[in-house]
C-alpha cells in the first residue's frame, strides 16, 4: 500500500470525535443526526468529521431523500491496519518484536504498580509522567463494573479507598475518557475509547 495513504489513514485518526464515530459505526449504519445525538454534539461537527474520515476512505456514506447514512469501510480500515504493521516491522522479526515489546509493557505496568501504590492497595499519588499516571487510572477504573451507572457520590466513595484526593481522580477519570459522564452519572466508558499508553514514548 501507498506511504502516502497510510500517512492520511492515521491522520483521519488523530481526532478522537472521529475515533468515537467509528467506535459508533462498528455497531452498523447510522445517520448524522444520530451520531450527533450519541455523542453531544451539534451535526455541523458530525459534517465536518465525517467529511475528514470520508477523504481518507475510512467510512462509506450513501443518501436516502434528505437523509445521509455512514458506515465502516471494513475492508480499508482492517488492510490499512495491517499495512501499517508490516511496513514498520517488513525488516525485522515479527513475532519476536511484538513479544518482547508486550514483556516491556509487562514490567512498566508492574513497576509503575510497585511504586505508586503500597502493599495495602492505597494510592501513594498520581504520577507527573502522562504515561504512567495512565497506566494507574487504568489500574483503577479497571476494578469498576462496565456499563453500570454511577452517582458521584459513589464513584467518589470508590476512589476514597485508593486515594483521599476524589476529586480530581474522578476529573483525571473523564478528562482521559475512561469515564463518561451524564446528568451526574458516571459510567465507564468501553476499554477501545481508553487512551492507549502503549503507544506513548
Amino acid at each position: 500500500m501507498q506511504l502516502d495513504k497510510i500517512v492520511n489513514y492515521h491522520k483521519a485518526l488523530s481526532d478522537p470525535t472521529r475515533i468515537k464515530i467509528l467506535i459508533l459505526l462498528a455497531g452498523g449504519e447510522l445517520n448524522g443526526q444520530v451520531l450527533a445525538d450519541k455523542l453531544y454534539v451539534t451535526p455541523a461537527t458530525i459534517t465536518h468529521h465525517t467529511a475528514k474520515l470520508r477523504e481518507a476512505s475510512l467510512i462509506n456514506e450513501r443518501r436516502e431523500k434528505n437523509t445521509v447514512y455512514f458506515s465502516l469501510n471494513h475492508y480499508f480500515i482492517k488492510n490499512t491496519a495491517t499495512a501499517t504493521a508490516d511496513l514498520i516491522y517488513k525488516d525485522t522479526n515479527t513475532t519476536g518484536g511484538l513479544e518482547q515489546m508486550n514483556i516491556q509493557q509487562q514490567r512498566l505496568k508492574e513497576s509503575v504498580s510497585k511504586n505508586f501504590f503500597t502493599s495495602e492497595g492505597k494510592l501513594k499519588h498520581l504520577p507527573a509522567q502522562l504515561k504512567k499516571k495512565l497506566i494507574v487510572l487504568q489500574q483503577l477504573v479497571s476494578a469498576l463494573e462496565p456499563n453500570h451507572p454511577y452517582t458521584e457520590k459513589e464513584i467518589n466513595e470508590f476512589i476514597k479507598q485508593y486515594h483521599d484526593d476524589y476529586a480530581t481522580i474522578r476529573r483525571e477519570f473523564i478528562m482521559h475518557q475512561y469515564m463518561i459522564r451524564d446528568r451526574e452519572i458516571y459510567t465507564v466508558n468501553p476499554q477501545e475509547m481508553w487512551p492507549k499508553w502503549e503507544t506513548l514514548s
